[in-house]
């Protein structure tokens, strides 16, 4: 009799144990971790679209506006560098690393953004059924891109909010005290200021 009490006893203090370790945040820090790398995947995933989408579009453009070869240069050079900027999961704690990856990704946006404004000179262009389907696709895939990064921004604040905050601290000052806070995405130099609208 007492070795089965002191089995119930036993099974009790481990399921007991296990109870209050699940509840005290332990596993909270590697899950917000994982989600956090997730929705970096997505980021990554929107702008590899982009990147995929800018061959065609440059294309379509070129076979009406040759004459507008800087531009499209410029494209494909930004594309380049943009693609050639890599970053993976174990990188998203360092700033420098993510600033790299996003001034490449700026560096890109600006030039499609002037690819699109020479479009506006040529009718024929504008009104190409290849064009307007790849401008759709290119607008659709920015705003894709604008949710995945807020998404990711989300993820890394809670992330950054449990290395903090009790009780998940004391995991984070112990058993994961290797973890750094993950950097965020930041605005752009001159996001604050309006627009200039000149006719």
């Amino acid at each position: 009799m007492p070795n089965v009490i002191s089995r119930t006893l036993f099974a009790l203090t481990i399921v007991g144990l296990g109870l209050s370790l699940s509840g005290c945040g332990y596993n909270t820090i590697p899950t917000l971790q994982e989600q956090a790398k997730a929705r970096w995947s997505d980021v990554q995933n929107q702008y590899q679209r982009r990147a995929d989408l800018i061959p065609n579009l440059v294309s379509t453009v070129q076979g009406y506006a040759a004459q507008e070869k800087t531009v499209l240069t410029a494209v494909v050079e930004a594309r380049a560098k943009a693609t050639q900027v890599k970053i993976d999961a174990s990188d998203l704690t360092d700033p420098d690393k993510l600033k790299q990856f996003q001034d490449a990704q700026n560096q890109l946006s600006g030039a499609l953004g002037r690819l699109l404004a020479v479009s506006e000179n040529y009718p024929d262009l504008k009104s190409n059924q290849n064009f307007l389907a790849l401008q759709s696709q290119l607008e659709g895939t920015e705003n894709r891109i604008s949710v995945a990064r807020r998404d990711y921004i989300d993820a890394v604040r809670a992330f950054n909010t449990a290395l903090r905050t009790f009780p998940t601290m004391l995991w984070a000052k112990t058993v994961f005290s290797g973890e750094k806070p993950m950097a965020e995405f930041t605005a752009i130099a001159g996001a604050d200021a309006p627009p200039q609208v000149k006719f």
